[in-house]
Parts: structure tokens; sequence; C-alpha cells
């Protein structure tokens, strides 16, 4: 169990071998900076790309000495995704970043079917969380990618984010499939999907971890409101990812901890299910998100 967002970054130190970052147009002070971070921290050795006087620049006027880091010089967006991609699949880097660019530019490389990073699985967002008051912290599936998942693709949102959890050390996580009611309702389809789910994992079809559904939000991270309904379940209070009914459900959620989090609330996230992990965060994003994002990839890449 990780406790917050500390003790991943410590689990990610532990590791000797650094992890390569390869960043998507680099000539931008923000990513560069979360870059530099987890540099600095022994986490990631980096790989640039992007317009190479502009990234030698900024580095200069902000003090960010990466040494002798390897720049691949890319003046357009459209070529500069085209490298990043390429390295990636040429095994020059371990996870890719997006930098200053349109996240729609480089998804469409990645998911280019002769030149991309698809290895045959479904791509989705893993968001992991500190959530105010939870007691660790959470992988919160899918805000990101799949619009309305139907109950295969269910199955593999939750494998890419059991994939992720194992990666930081869970041996058993505990999946709860979030339904408004934690009674089988026959009319819902995400309550219907949710207890075939369960049922797939009991009948193995769902490994290396429990899964539990229908569970309501508050039963899944409250122990105290699964006593009183008496609701009797491992991932019960003891939630380490929640599984979405739809990327709306998710996004809003997610938005709703970050925002109304008293200070405490934060997110990383990246796209998993691809060759590598690909982090994604937004120009609005927090320089902790960008950090943690960047750790949390780091920890999920082969």
């Amino acid at each position: 169990m990780l406790k917050d967002f500390k003790a991943m970054a410590e689990l990610v130190k532990a590791n000797p071998v650094k992890k390569r970052i390869v960043l998507a147009r680099a000539h931008d002070e923000h990513s560069l900076d979360a870059v530099y971070e987890a540099f600095k921290e022994g986490i990631v050795e980096p790989v640039f790309v992007g317009k190479e006087e502009e990234i030698k620049k900024i580095c200069a006027d902000e003090g960010f000495d990466f040494g002798d880091v390897k720049i691949y010089n890319e003046d357009d967006d459209i070529e500069a995704a085209k490298t990043a991609v390429r390295l990636i699949r040429e095994g020059e880097g371990d996870f890719l970043m997006k930098g200053r660019m349109q996240t729609a530019d480089l998804l469409r490389q990645v998911v280019n079917k002769e030149t991309g990073l698809q290895v045959g699985k479904i791509m989705s967002h893993v968001g992991l969380f500190q959530v105010p008051h939870y007691h660790k912290v959470v992988v919160l599936t899918d805000g990101g990618m799949l619009l309305n998942p139907d109950l295969e693709q269910k199955v593999k949102i939750i494998n890419n984010a059991v994939d992720v959890l194992h990666s930081l050390g869970y041996e058993d996580p505990k999946v709860a499939v979030v339904c408004g009611a934690e009674v089988l309702n026959k009319k819902a389809q995400e309550s219907v999907d949710a207890a075939a789910l369960k049922e797939m994992n009991v009948n193995g079809e769902i490994t290396g971890c429990t899964v539990e559904g229908p569970i309501s939000y508050d039963i899944a991270l409250s122990k105290e409101i699964a006593e009183f309904k008496k609701f009797d379940s491992p991932v019960a209070g003891e939630a380490d990812a929640l599984i979405m009914p739809g990327m709306a459900a998710g996004n809003m959620l997610g938005k709703a901890w970050v925002i109304h989090g008293d200070g405490t609330g934060m997110m990383a996230g990246m796209i998993v299910g691809a060759k590598a992990p690909i982090v994604l965060t937004s120009r609005g994003s927090s320089a902790a998100e960008k950090f943690y994002s960047i750790v949390l990839a780091a920890a999920a890449s082969n």
C-alpha cells in the first residue's frame, strides 16, 4: 500500500536503473522543469525532441543542467511526434511525454498502424490520486480515453490498471467497479457489467486482483459506511482502483478530488496499453502533477 505520492517517489528512486523519458516538443519551460526535477532525483535520463536552440536557451535561462543530453532537432510538430514515437518504438526510450504540442498530434502517431506503438491492447487512461481523507493513493480509470466502454473494454481497463498497480508493488490490488448503488440493477448496464466483471474474477478470467461490483462509491472508500450498510467485501473501504462506468464520470470525479481536496488532492496520470506509458499532462497542470506523472510512468515502464 502506498500512502501518498512521496512514498511512490521513494519507491521509484530506489530502483538503481534510471528510466529514459522521451519528451516530444521539448521546448517548453514547464515540461522541462518537471523533467529536470525527476532528473535531479535520479529517476530519469531524458531525451529531447524539438527546437534545439530553444531547448538550450530555456535550460540556460532556468539553470537546468542535464549534462550531455541527446537532442533531436525538429521544428515541426508532426515531425517531432513521429521522431519521438520512433525513438520509443526502436527502444531508445522507456516512456513518452508530451511537451508543447497538441495531444491529438502525438496520439495520431502513437496509434498509426504501421509506425505507432500499439501492441494489441486497448489504450486507457490511468490516474493515480491522493484522495482527501482516504488512507492511501487510489487509481481512477478510465477518465480520459474511452467514452463508453463495453464489457470487453472494461476487462482490458481493469487489466491495464492492475498492471500499473503491480508495477508499484501491489500483489493483489482491490478493484471496485463503481455504480450508483451496490445492489444489482438489471436495468442499468453499468450495474450488469459490474456483476459480470466480479464473476469473471471469481472464475479466473480476470486475474492478479480482487474485483468487487456493483459497489457504490461510498462503500468502496469508507469502511464505516460499508459496515453500516452491512456490505461484506475485502474491497469495501480498501479499494486500490475505481473502475468508472464511463469517461465523463471518471473525468468529473478526478477533477472534483483535485479541486476540492483542501490542498491534499493531487493527480498523476498517463496513458497505458501501448508499447510504453505516455504522459499527457496539460499546460494547466501543476508542477507537482507533471513531476509525479513522470514518476508514475517511470514505475510502470518496462
